[in-house]
């Protein structure tokens, strides 16, 4: 029996809608044929994967978090992958496995994978199995639901289990392509009325922990292939953003029960989702920073309004001006202090002139996003230079009064891993406080913080998901509106079929 041939192809990019940064093509890093393939470990050659089909790259992008993607920049990334499938399709096709995040947003659309999917099915036809790899915090609608076959997404927040999930939407795809005779899965589909932030329900903490734990035990039915629940996207304002469940399967009844159950343990636990750490107005969260003895240092603090991985310009100067008017920074008694980061293509250009030693004035940040704060200006010593840095091109570390240290970038860039800091010459173990524009730690910052707090900083992805203007949502919506006595959460599976057309109807 020949193998099957399966295509892949997507794009990824989690999108705030309240934040006035752009997103053009670029920023995807796309890549097309072999290169589609060879990004992924799993499909090495000499794996299982790769040995039981033929997979054959379309076109894949992936752009860091950000505001929405220029409808030109969609076009022209649409249009080529298409165009690249059609190619693929005229050799013969079996299955496509669609590599997407669930959270994007086109100027000008809604629900922009399904508008994705819909383009893609027009080429490869009704008759190719697709299976879709996700985010938990993408966004599941039902539009997006009919166009698939299979899905599945992430059970880990901090991510930890990504490649694991992509590879099991591949092995999903694989096994019903060769499974003879099983035909298509049934796909169970619930929406859920609640939209919290990933900061709420990190499945490090309860009751996220909980639900998500109770996934492959529901996965693992006889006549169940795959189980799903997304928390969805909270810093989106788009009729689908929503938490959702979606178990896949060939037993209806064991289906739409499974799916049901992760849905009633969901909505049961609405209201015991909390932060991972402890919050408070920055302020407060310095407060204990600076004042804690040494067994509590490195102190972290989450600068979490302007988090560019969850789709933060990255660029609000509102934290890092309020930290340095700080009476300890001032005294120069706050001890080393680190601020990661600030975007300012001109203040890089002019700290690298300078070079390393030489003490500079130069003005960053605000360039986007404005609304909270303006530039700041900043005169210090230029501590290191780095080169070649993928999302930042160039950074540069100014000190300034005394011992704060504060990375400047040419672009923004995200700051999980302990040696973003070393390759600066920095050594965020030794800290005192470290400020990092981030929501839950990741990692290896979560393993090397003594202590840790969230701080609910403005920027377009403020945690205080009420002051940020939620107008399209669909309500009622939980926290938004808590009483739901006149309209009770419907938590009953909908089985859906295959469509690849547009459907009319509420999308409930």
């Amino acid at each position: 029996m020949p193998r099957p041939v399966i295509a892949i192809a997507g794009l990824a990019c989690e999108t705030s809608t309240f934040t006035p940064s752009r997103t053009d093509a670029p920023a995807f890093h796309p890549q097309r044929g072999p290169d589609a393939v060879s990004i992924y470990r799993f499909l090495d050659a000499g794996t299982p994967l790769a040995e039981a089909a033929d997979w054959r790259g379309g076109l894949i992008g992936r752009a860091l978090p950000g505001g929405r993607i220029t409808r030109a920049a969609y076009e022209e990334l649409a249009v080529e992958m298409v165009a690249l499938l059609k190619d693929i399709v005229a050799e013969g096709i079996d299955g496509l496995w669609f590599d997407i995040h669930g959270a994007m947003v086109v100027e000008g659309l809604d629900d922009a994978e399904a508008d994705l999917l819909r383009r893609v099915r027009a080429v490869i036809g009704p008759s190719v199995i697709v299976s879709a790899s996700m985010d938990l915090h993408g966004n599941v609608s039902r539009d997006l639901v009919h166009m698939l076959d299979l899905v599945t997404c992430y059970r880990m927040a901090p991510h930890e289990d990504e490649l694991d999930t992509k590879e099991r939407a591949c092995r999903n795809l694989v096994d019903v392509l060769t499974s003879g005779g099983r035909g298509r899965p049934l796909k169970a589909w619930i929406p859920l009325p609640i939209l919290l932030p990933g900061e709420q329900t990190s499945t490090r903490d309860e009751p996220a922990k909980s639900i998500y734990a109770a996934v492959p035990v529901v996965e693992s039915l006889p006549g169940v292939l795959d189980a799903a629940v997304w928390v969805g996207y909270a810093w989106a304002d788009e009729p689908r953003n929503r938490a959702a469940v979606v178990v896949t399967g060939w037993d209806e009844e064991a289906v739409a029960a499974g799916a049901e159950r992760l849905a009633r343990l969901f909505w049961a636990a609405r209201s015991e989702f909390h932060f991972v750490a402890p919050t408070g107005t920055l302020d407060e969260c310095l407060d204990v920073a600076f004042k804690a003895p040494p067994p509590q240092k490195p102190f972290f603090v989450s600068d979490s309004g302007d988090n560019p991985t969850a789709g933060g310009s990255g660029d609000v100067t509102w934290g890092l001006t309020e930290l340095l008017k700080r009476r300890e920074i001032l005294s120069q008694n706050a001890g080393t202090v680190i601020y990661a980061s600030i975007p300012g293509p001109e203040a890089v250009r002019t700290a690298v002139a300078a070079g390393v030693g030489a003490t500079v004035t130069v003005t960053a940040g605000a360039a986007v996003d404005n609304l909270h704060a303006g530039p700041i200006t900043l005169m210090g010593d230029v501590f290191s230079v780095k080169h070649g840095d993928k999302h930042a091109r160039i950074e540069v570390v100014l000190r300034v009064l005394g011992s704060v240290y504060v990375i400047l970038t040419e672009l923004r860039k995200p700051y999980h891993y302990e040696r973003d800091f070393t390759d600066l010459g920095l050594h965020p173990r030794q800290a005192d406080v470290v400020l990092v524009k981030i929501g839950y730690l990741e990692p290896q910052l979560y393993d090397m913080a003594a202590d840790w707090m969230l701080a609910l900083t403005p920027g377009g992805v403020d945690q205080d998901l009420k002051r940020l203007g939620h107008k399209r949502i669909r309500r009622p919506m939980f926290p938004f509106d808590t009483d739901f006595n006149e309209k009770p959460a419907n938590l009953s599976a909908r089985l859906i079929p295959l469509s690849t057309e547009p459907l009319t109807g509420p999308d409930e």
